[in-house]
């Protein structure tokens, strides 16, 4: 499972298509670490969403 972000709108994504614009999405690449994470709120948030889908 891989951050994911869209070419055409720059929104991020775990799909393999952009679920906004149908656009072609990329890996991200990780950001270097950090002890003031900016973002971790929201890589947590797009992990628990993948999970509840891989349950159902």
């Amino acid at each position: 499972m891989k951050m994911r972000k869209c070419t055409s709108c720059n929104s991020y994504t775990l799909q393999d298509k952009c679920p906004l614009c149908k656009g072609e999405v990329r890996v991200v690449f990780p950001a270097k670490y950090s002890p003031e994470d900016k973002y971790g709120r929201y890589r947590r948030i797009l992990k628990k969403q993948a999970h509840k889908r891989e349950k159902d």
